[in-house]
């Protein structure tokens, strides 16, 4: 097992499977873009353990920075599931770069960077500061897909194979 995964493991997290995309809807996007030595990841949004949508609302109506953060945990947990998917090893990551955080919120919600702290946190903690420290943006929207609370895009450095 990696050494990524070996934390997960510890912390009592588990990756989800691929995404259960509803019926009638189609997307036409990979979900991560080899380029060089970069992995481009798509904006993720939170699953349950099932795989299926975590759609739960809007911040600053439905749910409070809380319950964000641990959504925004969910996104990280779903994107480092096509992570391995794609490269079979999330050890194969060198470095987080960048990372681009969106929140379904209220137009008086204005506290982003607390609930995309979720993400970030749990970057942080699975791959320490080295190399889990990105640059980040956290930004709120009027509407995200789906009604989910978070949706996250990125983009990592691979190391040699």
């Amino acid at each position: 097992m990696c050494e990524i995964e070996e934390r997960l493991l510890a912390a009592g997290l588990a990756l989800p499977p691929p995404l259960k995309v509803p019926a009638g809807i189609r997307l036409p996007f990979s979900e991560v873009r080899r380029c060089g030595q970069r992995l481009l990841i798509s904006g993720h949004g939170p699953q349950e353990p099932s795989g299926e949508i975590h759609a739960s609302g809007k911040l600053g109506e439905d749910l409070g920075i809380e319950e964000g953060y641990q959504a925004a945990r969910l996104v990280a947990l779903s994107m480092l599931g096509s992570i391995k998917r794609e490269l079979g090893s999330l050890d194969r990551v060198a470095r987080w770069v960048r990372v681009f955080g969106m929140v379904n919120s209220s137009p008086t919600f204005c506290d982003h960077p607390s609930v995309i702290n979720g993400f970030s946190d749990l970057i942080i903690l699975l791959y320490g500061e080295a190399r889990g420290m990105h640059v980040r943006s956290a930004v709120g929207m009027v509407q995200l897909p789906f009604n989910i609370p978070v949706e996250v895009e990125a983009e990592v450095e691979l190391r040699d194979d």
